[in-house]
């Protein structure tokens, strides 16, 4: 379920948002990131990913950060630019051409790999070719591998994580296709043994934005995940949220 802020602080974001240039000298305590993705980066537990490592990152600023989730992508990205929140997690470099009020903090957050799963195969996925012998599984929406599966792809699309899994559990799909992290959560929340293909389908950079009211933050962010990967922080958090993930029930190709 989304998480959202109180009313009081939803008053004051608001007032932020709408206060032109005299609301960017607002001093802040506590920053909102949105986000379009759930477990394992972000939890209602705040104990995902992207909850642990903002909270690390912006307390080393001497500031309070949370995320919450939009069920729609869209939505979080339209709030993060109009600055009722304050920025915008786990997102793809160049978003500032199409939402101008965003500002890229230019040190990397983490390497998404988008991959296919599957029970019973083993073939390496060099490209979308390696594929076409097999039905596979997609969400309704994600456009990166839409754009690549046309025709002569036998394909099955789903509105959801869990939808897409259970597509693999009762063999309907021989593979199905979904960023890695989420994945391997989703399976082992249903209890699925799956084989993580290899090597991935695609691989992108993701970064955090800040709404340009925080424009002074974004060196000093960047700096603070550099000092973080430095000094184990990073990895730690990564432990803890993602890479326990690897073991069981999942197995890798």
């Amino acid at each position: 379920m989304p998480r959202f802020r109180t009313l009081p602080a939803l008053l004051i974001a608001l007032a932020l948002a709408g206060g032109g240039r005299a609301a960017e000298a607002q001093p802040v305590d506590t920053l909102y990131f949105n986000t379009g993705v759930g477990a394992p980066y972000a939890q209602e537990d705040r104990q995902g990913f992207l909850d642990l490592l903002v909270a690390e990152m912006f307390g080393r600023l001497g500031l309070t950060a949370r995320m919450q989730v939009y069920p729609s992508a869209e939505r979080a990205l339209l709030n993060a630019n109009s600055g009722l929140d304050d920025g915008d997690a786990l997102r793809v470099a160049g978003l500032e051409a199409i939402y101008p009020n965003l500002v890229r903090v230019p040190e990397k957050v983490i390497d998404n790999n988008f991959v296919a799963y599957s029970r019973h195969l083993g073939i390496a996925t060099p490209d979308y070719e390696a594929l076409r012998p097999y039905g596979i599984g997609t969400i309704v929406g994600w456009k990166i591998f839409e754009a690549n599966l046309g025709e002569g792809f036998h394909t099955t699309r789903v509105q959801d994580a869990e939808q897409l899994f259970t597509l693999l559990a009762k063999d309907r799909a021989d593979v199905v296709l979904f960023e890695e992290w989420q994945g391997r959560w989703m399976a082992r929340r249903l209890g699925l043994a799956v084989t993580v293909l290899e090597p991935p389908l695609h691989r992108m950079e993701m970064f955090l934005y800040l709404h340009r009211k925080h424009q002074g933050l974004v060196d000093r962010a960047a700096e603070a995940l550099r000092a973080m990967k430095a000094d184990g922080a990073y990895d730690r958090i990564a432990e803890r949220a993602l890479r326990h993930l690897l073991t069981t029930p999942e197995k890798r190709s």
